[in-house]
């Protein structure tokens, strides 16, 4: 029999002739770097801790307003009573809101923010009357829900006056006990929300005679039959066609939009 080859006894020379080698393992980390690194952590949450709540650099300076129309920033700024100085973090954005809200019906919206590393920003809206109440020699305004948010002296232009009708008898004084004053005002405004803006700067005044008889009053005498508040899109269609169609009109009717009328050429 041939001997082996040249080639196959270097490979055989080649393999190992024993086990093939294990897989180092990793060893655990020693219990002084776990120790270091524990130590490491609290230290870091103390400090965390220290500079947000106990430290002078992360505390209450200034407080900014925006937003504001009829409001005057200091009266804003009283209102929310921020705990200037106070730590920033430990600040109840909650509670400053509320303050807001309460304190000043005007606000319709407010945002309360944290400006680190020393404010806090005011972000508010107010609330645009789209009817006013006369009441003992004052305007009280209304906005475009129905919520009345402030008294005020001098009536703001443009805004047509909400006229109650509801102390007459027979459908008024129905209207009132069924519905209540609050949602007869708060469909007062849903149409005085929906009028084209071209007749809103021309409408003196909105009569409410029950929830589904709701007419207007334009500053040259003409009035509109709008019946209630819905359709109201539909409604300042018609009547913007209406204008347009008969102009020297002098009585318009959109309370069944799909068939408006004009009258007293």
């Amino acid at each position: 029999m041939a001997g082996s080859t040249t080639a196959e006894c270097g490979a055989r020379q080649q393999q190992p002739s024993g086990p093939p080698p294990r897989m180092r393992r990793l060893k655990p980390p020693r219990l002084r770097t776990i120790v270091i690194l524990a130590v490491a952590l609290v230290v870091l949450g103390t400090g965390s801790v220290w500079l947000l709540y106990g430290s002078d650099w992360l505390r209450v300076e200034r407080v900014s307003v925006s937003g504001t129309r009829v409001l005057t920033p200091a009266q804003v700024r009283e209102a929310a009573d921020v705990p200037v100085g106070e730590p920033l973090a430990s600040v109840d954005t909650d509670a400053i809101e509320a303050r807001l809200r309460r304190k000043l019906t005007r606000i319709d919206t407010v945002g309360v923010e944290r400006d680190w590393p020393h404010g806090i920003g005011l972000k508010l809206t107010e609330r645009t009357p789209v009817l006013i109440v006369q009441k003992a020699g004052k305007f009280v305004e209304v906005d475009d829900e129905g919520v009345r948010f402030a008294t005020v002296s001098e009536a703001p232009k443009r805004v047509p006056v909400l006229k109650l009708m509801v102390s007459q008898p027979g459908s008024a004084a129905a209207s009132l006990r069924r519905f209540g004053e609050g949602r007869l005002v708060r469909e007062a405004a849903r149409v005085a929300r929906s009028i084209p803006a071209a007749v809103a700067r021309a409408t003196r005044s909105v009569k409410v005679r029950s929830y589904d008889d709701i007419s207007l009053e334009l500053g040259d005498g003409r009035t509109v039959d709008w019946g209630s508040g819905e359709q109201g899109a539909a409604k300042a269609r018609a009547l913007t066609a209406l204008l347009k169609a008969a102009p020297d009109a002098r009585h318009f009717d959109v309370s069944v939009p799909t068939a408006p009328a004009s009258s007293g050429n």
